[in-house]
């Protein structure tokens, strides 16, 4: 089995920048040829990986769908909630369902561009750390500073429901069209660039990797309690 399905989430980039179209071509010519030579392409290059000695089916699942079982199938549980909040797989980025057995449903979704994992992603890239990668260095660094930006947070980059549902500002980020992932408007928002691999961390960056820890974990919770 593989973790998502190619075609849906080439679907959902076409869709993505044909909306921001012209703004998003740079990020659309770097992106597609990748996915026209490989990524469309998955069943042959995981054939051409393990060698053609694998001739059975290959199952594509989706992305969520691949977390939640990967959380659910392994446990002792025979019956669980499940939560799953990531970046964006298809055009899921959050879902919540119920394990029952050998059965998953996921019965309530959040889509692209609206992402708790995309928006801690844009805080990772502004503090200079590399995205998808570098995550971790940021939730290392929040204890080192205090949520003192968190209520700007709230009142300007995301919109939190009680049940934990949520939408983002997208004036304030970059990644939908562009080869970052945050905006000027993001920049002036907090009152200094991003800061380079090579920057000077100081304590403001500190602060902010403390505030979108704080926020981040009051949407899980809420998502939880839910």
């Amino acid at each position: 089995g593989f973790y998502d399905k190619p075609f849906m989430k080439f679907e959902r980039l076409l869709e993505t920048y044909l909306s921001y179209a012209p703004v998003g071509f740079r990020s659309f010519t770097k992106a597609m040829p990748l996915w026209l030579k490989q990524k469309l392409h998955l069943p042959r290059e995981i054939r051409r990986g393990l060698k053609g000695q694998y001739k059975k089916r290959i199952v594509f699942t989706e992305h969520h769908e691949s977390h939640a079982a990967s959380a659910f199938f392994p446990s002792p549980f025979e019956e669980a909630a499940i939560v799953t909040l990531d970046g964006v797989g298809e055009w899921a980025t959050a879902s919540i369902g119920v394990g029952t057995g050998n059965q998953i449903r996921l019965t309530h979704e959040l889509h692209f561009p609206h992402s708790i994992g995309l928006l801690y992603s844009a805080f990772t890239y502004y503090c200079g750390f590399r995205v998808n990668s570098g995550e971790y260095k940021l939730m290392g660094l929040a204890p080192y500073g205090e949520p003192k930006y968190a209520d700007l947070i709230r009142e300007h980059l995301i919109d939190i429901k009680p049940d934990g549902s949520f939408r983002l500002d997208m004036s304030y980020f970059n990644y939908c069209q562009g080869l970052t992932m945050t905006s000027e408007k993001f920049h002036r928002l907090f009152g200094l660039p991003p800061r380079t691999a090579e920057g000077a961390m100081n304590q403001k960056y500190m602060d902010l990797a403390a505030s979108i820890q704080q926020v981040t974990e009051e949407v899980m919770l809420k998502v939880v309690a839910y």
